[in-house]
């Protein structure tokens, strides 16, 4: 049996504003993903949080991840088909990246930052909301 070709790739995935919301599960999901089709994740970062060309699946919103990982050929497939099945990843387009190096794809590495931003969006989250003034202390306040 023939070795499998391992080549370096970049992954753009698209998620919704509500998967977003719990970036912490989006990320482990492109894990997972990644895991599945035997790929080793590189680097990954977010790319942009912004307004949508036209509308998918009801969503104007959505927020772009970059992974760059490391994956056999025939692997790809794969991870393209579990992601056009995943309920949380709206798109993806994976290409092979022959034009950069492991030092620049590793300098790209965010995934601290994604880390941090998945905490803060979960702590809004799960905070609780102040309580909102009566009606009559404002109106008296004002007066």
């Amino acid at each position: 049996m023939a070795d499998k070709r391992v080549y370096n790739y970049e992954a753009m995935f698209l998620i919704s504003q509500a998967t977003a919301a719990e970036l912490g599960s989006a990320i482990d999901h492109i894990k997972e993903i990644i895991a599945r089709g035997h790929g080793e994740i590189i680097s990954m970062k977010k790319w942009d949080d912004r307004r949508l060309a036209y509308e998918i699946k009801g969503q104007k919103r959505g927020m772009y991840i970059l992974v760059y990982f490391k994956a056999a050929g025939t692997d790809v497939a794969h991870i393209e088909r579990d992601c056009n099945l995943s309920e949380k990843v709206m798109r993806v387009l994976i290409l092979r990246v022959d034009h950069m190096t492991l030092e620049e794809m590793q300098n790209l590495d965010g995934r601290k930052e994604l880390e941090i931003e998945a905490k803060m969006r979960s702590d809004k989250t799960v905070a609780p909301a102040a309580p909102a003034a009566p009606a009559a202390e404002t109106a008296a306040a004002s007066a």
